[in-house]
């Protein structure tokens, strides 16, 4: 079973989606039914596959490694660590959310809907469990497909727009990776006699200076949009605010954790020297992404818009963490991935559900919420308390690992960092005040309906998540660690051989190093 858990997880929402091209698309009812129970059986396989997961070995688990297109060295490899592990968790657990919650929101084309989620699963899962980097790339392209139907489709009255922007922005990106593989393919050839696009063996491969520097830009850049770090966020808002609720929330809680997870499994192990280069240059954009991004969550009018840009500065700190490069700040950096899904998915999923009752947004029609829905009140101020990193909730965990790695690297970068936290606090805290508390101004606003079971369903186990990780991180961290110290020793063997070769005289300039007289204290 462990060498199939893999295929199973990652291919049995395709297959899915292929099963409900034979449904009659005037059976609603039944293409709804069918699309939930595979998502919830793929995600019993991925608890499966959780239980199988040994937290203390290390390396890749669960290996497949078959060929495929032999004459260039491509191969179905699948593979996971913690990290990967817990993504997948994060992705089966949306899936299976996000059906619930488009159970009464999606009125037409039910049937294209579904199966454009199951396709889209597929292609999120496939890119967490890729160890071939040309597979990596299919998967990575081919999510793009069913998420522009998706927003495009069903979206809001600027969906064709935004999904046109979310397209052209990813499809730049993915333009220079491509590029970055065909190089590394050929690359590869040059050193071992053959072609190749196995990770573990791209890992071994010595890349020179120069080469690592071009390669690391041309697949710093496709993961910086898909983040998005500042200032490549600029469709981020637009999609979300445009996006159906199920694909706001699948876009916050795994698209955008695709960017983070492919520095952490590409950039850093691969081309650990041409990282320590672009430390200072992406901490930088990343300390910019969380003032900015909060600065401008402050002054929305739209709360699916402030959540958006509340996105851009939390995701700064998943890559202000990343780039601190010790294990601290690296396992919160992967930690605040998976707080960020939970949290700000919660948040979406809340924001459609006042949306279907008022058909707004716009924070100013709302106000005294919590005497009409308490209960909604209650979930709502959960998850933007989560979102603030309240203690004893999964964000400060999240953060305070960060800010712990940041400061041991850079205590100036924390300093400011922290003050992201404040303003986080300042306008989610603001925008809960004015939507929940106080009088209710709106006559609308008496007798509106708290939430049914299926809506608390649906955030109940959002609500666990939480709490769990807030209380007791300790089953994540320990499935995280592992693959977090291999990275973080990568990256400093590379740290202390450049060192070395500066020490003994060694300039390198592009691709070659060549010795010159170091002299101390002058002539």
């Amino acid at each position: 079973m462990e060498d199939r858990i893999l295929t199973l997880v990652t291919f049995f929402p395709l297959i899915g989606a292929v099963l409900l091209m034979f449904v009659p698309k005037e059976r609603d009812d039944s293409v709804k039914s069918i699309a939930l129970i595979i998502a919830f059986i793929t995600f019993l396989f991925s608890l499966m596959m959780y239980s199988m997961f040994d937290p203390v070995a290390n390396g890749m688990q669960f290996e497949v490694n078959i060929p495929w297109i032999s004459t260039f060295g491509i191969s179905y490899h699948l593979g996971i660590d913690g990290i990967s592990l817990l993504l997948i968790m994060l992705t089966t657990l949306l899936s299976v959310i996000v059906m619930i919650s488009s159970w009464n929101s999606v009125k037409s084309g039910v049937k294209g809907y579904f199966i454009s989620m199951l396709m889209l699963e597929t292609g999120m899962l496939g890119v967490f469990v890729s160890l071939d980097l040309f597979l990596f790339y299919v998967f990575w392209e081919a999510m793009l497909i069913p998420m522009y139907f998706i927003i495009g489709v069903w979206g809001g009255p600027r969906k064709i727009y935004a999904a046109i922007k979310f397209v052209l922005f990813t499809m730049f990106g993915s333009l220079l990776m491509l590029v970055a593989l065909l190089y590394l393919m050929f690359m590869y050839h040059s050193f071992a006699g053959e072609y190749s696009f196995n990770m573990i063996e791209l890992y071994k491969m010595p890349i020179p200076l120069g080469a690592q520097t071009y390669i690391f830009l041309a697949f710093a850049l496709a993961f910086a949009i898909k983040v998005p770090i500042w200032p490549f966020h600029t469709w981020l808002p637009d999609a979300h605010v445009q996006a159906p609720t199920a694909g706001s929330v699948i876009l916050a809680g795994v698209l955008l954790k695709m960017g983070t997870y492919g520095f952490i499994r590409i950039c850093l192990p691969m081309f650990p020297e041409a990282t320590l280069q672009f430390v200072p240059l992406i901490s930088i954009l990343s300390l910019i992404g969380i003032i900015y991004g909060a600065l401008v969550a402050m002054v929305q009018r739209d709360i699916k818009s402030l959540v958006a840009y509340s996105s851009v500065s939390h995701l700064g700190f998943v890559m202000l963490g990343m780039m601190a490069l010790n294990v601290q700040g690296l396992e919160g950096s992967v930690l605040q991935m998976i707080n960020h899904g939970i949290s700000t998915g919660a948040l979406f999923l809340i924001v459609g559900m006042i949306y279907e009752r008022r058909h707004t947004r716009m924070i100013s029609d709302f106000g005294g919420l919590a005497k009409s829905m308490p209960v909604f009140s209650t979930f709502f101020m959960i998850a933007s308390l989560s979102s603030i990193g309240l203690p004893l909730t999964n964000g400060f965990v999240g953060e305070f690992l960060i800010l712990l790695g940041v400061y041991k690297a850079n205590p100036v970068y924390a300093i400011i960092a922290a003050t992201g936290v404040i303003l986080a606090a300042c306008y989610m805290l603001w925008m809960l005040q004015r939507v929940i508390f106080g009088k209710i101004t709106n006559p609308e606003n008496e007798k509106l309906k708290d939430l049914d079971l299926r809506e608390k369903i649906i955030l109940i186990p959002l609500v666990i998540l939480i709490f769990w990780i807030g209380i007791y991180p300790k089953p994540f961290l320990e499935r995280i660690e592992p693959a977090v110290k291999n990275i973080v020793s990568i990256v400093n063997s590379s740290r202390t051989a450049s060192e070395a070769r500066m020490s003994k005289g060694y300039k390198c300039v592009g691709d070659r190093c060549d010795t010159h007289t170091v002299s101390i204290g002058g002539n």
